[in-house]
């Protein structure tokens, strides 16, 4: 919400020495977040003033059209005489007023106004268009593009030669940018943050909403409301005799543009400032197409509805609709349609006189936040009207909007207001809330005392009634407060959040992170410290992305949560795998030129068990007990924590060592093996067949749980139709592992390794396999068959060729033997190596390589 300083003081009577920041500063204690305070017109110096064109001469010989000017400026330019300017603006005509800005001046962006030669005359000034005065867009009755998006400011003929026209078009003013939380939709009018700053500053409101409005009677137009639980209020009033030509004045434009909105026409103007002002959207319709009384239902499934957008929509059988005897004329809440909107002034071409909207029906009604907010995202149609009333919006105005906007109408456009009312209510009893007099003070740990309480409350437009026991009526604008909670926040907010005390809890000795927790900071160190940087990605995903992953139909991964409220309707789900934020991550930095790279994540994955419950509200007056907290967790689903890695491009750089290295399979298996290392678990690696990963470039990984092998996650490289789909880089590869196996695989506590003082003894053994014999399955039959003696275990070449025979490979191990008590003989560490290797040769068909 775009607050004009200038405007908000027409509601309350701020001190003339308080400038935006001052205000921003009093309206962030209560509570409002002020983003930022733009200072219009800065550095703007003038004269800047109303002239009338006198005489216009086309220049020829030029690329582009240049007229020279001459224009009347009064007694500005301190001779009275005509001032000549040049300009490529097409416009205006002779006759027309428009903005002067005279030598000397200065417009916004320091661009210093002087007189200078150009296209052969020299030029005493500037024609303005809005953008050069800061204003944006203007509105002009002529659309031809000239100076700037919306050409050269053409001013009405009322204003006087020589006014000051920085007064004139309020140039100069603060506009506060307030981002509105759901929960404060009365902060999204003018007299909702008029209240806000009222209350800060101790000064009297004056309410925009206090106006004399007639008794509803039987004289209005029709209305029909079928839908109560939808529309529980609905006012209509007519205003006819409107001119068609009249145009919304340079205040109310003005007063428009500020607040973020664009000029339309009198009538449409005048709803949106009314919007605006009370927070009520206002909707008018040219009463000559209605046909028949107004209605409110639900939408029949299939109907059709042009919205103003000019985009025909197919209606939901939970839409809310406003309608007539031809059907549809509105989405209710959202927009309305194109077949009853209001009709821009046009001149009849056999007459010669400007005809349009004479007649108008002025709907101010109130629909249900639920309804409303479900419409704008089913149609993805976000309106400033539907902004306010899925927030919650003053059903009690909706009656004081109309009359104002009927005012207006009868003030701006010389309409008469017909005496008939509408007014359509469902009847509702006020809201009230029972609170202790000491609740507040409970909460915050503060002593505010009962009298401070009541007047907080009061200030917030509460009625409180009681001594101990408070029974509060809650404002109708306030929907947001419903319990005591709520009205303790209002409390502690007035009287400021920065006197709250600041005080540390004193936890319980004993307590600090738990062995998951430090399990999680020690795997993010070691993978970062192996060169992989941290991508934490939001745990929201689209169900599409487990087509584009491969996964089967019947894959556990594509049982989801869905979300019942998602920040995007593109990605309802909570993610069953780290992979798709990760690899989008990837694309990301891939498409923005970072070609080598290697992402890790560590979070939260989702799995729904079925047996989820529907969970209680925890109380916060107390800890809440085991039975609550059990309770709370049987309604969320399974949420292990997984660790995951993906590469592309080069793992080690080119350069003077080498030429490099690009990332493999093989990295993102040693990335898994890291992590076992830091949970102090033994990770076996086999070959695998299982999306997304390449079926001859998959490993399943496996530790050992209660001594039973477990699987825990894969590794490798994607399948070249999961890169493809997800556009990718060539040969990524990805690892994905469950943390929380991993940890309860390791060790209780963490075993020092024993050290030997006795020399190594190193042998090497090269056996041939079988191209389809795992790596893996020969090093466990190494592993095994040497026995106590073998200290560590390394593959360090992998042959293939004629020499070994097709469809065969070479593996070349590196066997390091040590005692802790003697020195190995060589006949000893030679006797351990034919045992590895005639047990690997007994398992998987090895043979030595030469034998």
């Amino acid at each position: 919400m775009r607050v004009p300083l200038s405007w908000l003081r027409e509601y309350v009577d701020l001190p003339a020495t308080e400038t935006g920041r001052d205000v921003q500063a009093k309206l962030i204690s209560a509570g409002l977040e002020v983003e930022t305070v733009e200072q219009l017109g800065a550095g703007l110096k003038g004269p800047l003033v109303v002239g009338q064109v006198l005489t216009i001469e086309e220049l020829e010989g030029f690329r582009k059209p240049i007229r020279f000017c001459t224009v009347d400026v009064g007694a500005a330019n301190g001779t009275g005489e005509p001032q000549e300017i040049v300009c490529g603006a097409r416009n205006f005509a002779v006759g027309d007023k428009v903005v002067v800005v005279l030598p000397g001046a200065v417009l916004p962006g320091d661009f210093a106004i002087s007189a200078r030669k150009t296209y052969g005359k020299t030029s005493h000034g500037m024609i303005c268009s809005g953008d050069e005065l800061g204003m944006g867009d203007w509105g002009s009755p002529r659309t031809e593009s000239g100076g700037g998006s919306g050409g050269i400011i053409v001013l009405p003929p009322e204003h006087e030669v020589g006014t000051d026209a920085i007064e004139l078009l309020q140039l100069v003013d603060e506009v506060l940018d307030i981002a509105v939380t759901p929960d404060r939709g009365y902060a999204l009018s003018m007299r909702g943050v008029a209240r806000e700053a009222a209350t800060a500053y101790g000064l009297p409101l004056r309410d925009p909403a206090l106006l004399d409005v007639p008794a509803p009677n039987a004289h209005g137009y029709e209305v029909k409301v079928d839908d109560p639980a939808g529309c529980d209020r609905f006012t209509a009033r007519t205003v006819v005799g409107l001119q068609p030509e009249a145009h919304s004045p340079i205040w109310l434009q003005r007063r428009l543009q500020k607040a973020g909105m664009r000029p339309i026409s009198l009538a449409v103007d005048i709803t949106n400032y009314v919007m605006l002002e009370l927070g009520q959207p206002l909707h008018a319709y040219d009463r000559s197409r209605l046909s028949g009384p107004i209605g409110v239902r639900r939408a029949e499934p299939g109907e059709k509805l042009t919205t103003l957008d000019g985009t025909k929509r197919t209606l939901d059988a939970e839409d809310l609709v406003i309608t007539d005897n031809s059907g549809p004329i509105g989405l209710a809440g959202v927009m309305g349609g194109a077949n009853t909107e209001i009709a821009d002034a046009q001149p009849d071409p056999e007459t010669g006189r400007i005809a349009g909207t004479s007649e108008v029906v002025i709907e101010a009604a109130h629909f249900a936040p639920t309804a409303i907010a479900r419409t704008a995202r089913r149609h993805k149609l976000s309106s400033e009207a539907s902004k306010r009333f899925e927030r919650g919006v003053d059903p009690e105005a909706a009656a004081a909007a109309a009359q104002r906007t009927v005012d207006l109408l009868v003030l701006l456009a010389g309409g008469t207001a017909e005496a008939g009312v509408t007014q359509v209510v469902a009847p509702s009893a006020p809201r009230t809330v029972a609170m202790p007099a000491d609740h507040p003070d409970k909460v915050a740990g503060v002593a505010y005392g009962r009298e401070t309480v009541v007047r907080r409350l009061q200030q917030v437009g509460c009625d409180v009634y009681g001594q101990d026991e408070l029974v509060v009526t809650v404002p109708s604008w306030r929907p947001d407060l419903a319990e005591p909670n709520d009205l303790a926040e209002e409390v502690i907010r007035l009287e400021g959040y920065e006197n709250l005390p600041s005080t540390l809890p004193t936890p319980p000795a004993g307590r600090g992170l738990t062995a998951r927790q430090r399990l999680h900071r020690r795997v993010g160190r070691a993978l970062a410290g192996a060169g992989q940087v941290e991508s934490p990605n939001y745990p929201f995903v689209s169900e599409q992305v487990f087509d584009q992953l491969g996964l089967d139909e019947d894959d556990e991964r594509r049982r989801v949560v869905r979300l019942v409220n998602p920040l995007s309707d593109e990605e309802p789900a909570l993610r069953t795998t780290l992979l798709p934020g990760l690899l989008a991550a990837l694309r990301r930095n891939d498409g923005r030129g970072s070609h080598d790279l290697a992402l890790f994540e560590t979070g939260l994955v989702f799995e729904p068990s079925g047996q989820e419950t529907q969970a209680g509200r925890l109380p916060v007056d107390r800890r809440p007990t085991d039975e609550e907290i059990a309770s709370l967790n049987a309604a969320l689903p399974r949420q292990p924590r997984h660790a995951a890695v993906v590469l592309a491009g080069a793992r080690e750089q080119a350069g003077w060592w080498g030429k490099g290295r690009q990332a493999e399979w093989a990295d993102a298996v040693e990335s898994a093996r890291l992590i076992a290392r830091e949970a102090g678990a033994e990770l076996t690696v086999r070959a695998a067949q299982f999306a997304p990963w390449h079926p001859g470039r998959c490993a399943a990984l496996y530790v050992t749980v209660d001594g039973a092998e477990t699987l825990v996650g894969h590794a490798g490289e994607l399948h070249p139709r999961v890169v493809k789909a997800l556009h990718l880089p060539e040969r990524t590869s990805a690892m994905e592992l469950d943390l929380d196996l991993v940890a309860e695989a390791s060790e209780d506590a963490v075993q020092a390794p024993s050290i030997s003082t006795f020399p190594v003894a190193t042998q090497d053994i090269a056996l041939v396999v079988a191209q389809d014999v795992p790596a893996a399955d020969v090093e466990a039959a190494l592993l095994e068959g040497a026995g106590e003696l073998l200290e560590s275990i390394r593959l360090f070449d992998v042959f293939t060729g004629e020499q070994v025979g097709e469809g065969r490979k070479s593996l070349a191990y590196a066997l390091r033997f040590r005692a802790t008590d003697r020195t190995l003989t060589v006949e000893e560490a030679t006797a351990a190596r034919d045992a590895a290797a005639a047990l690997a040769g007994e398992r998987t068909g090895a043979v030595l390589r030469g034998a």
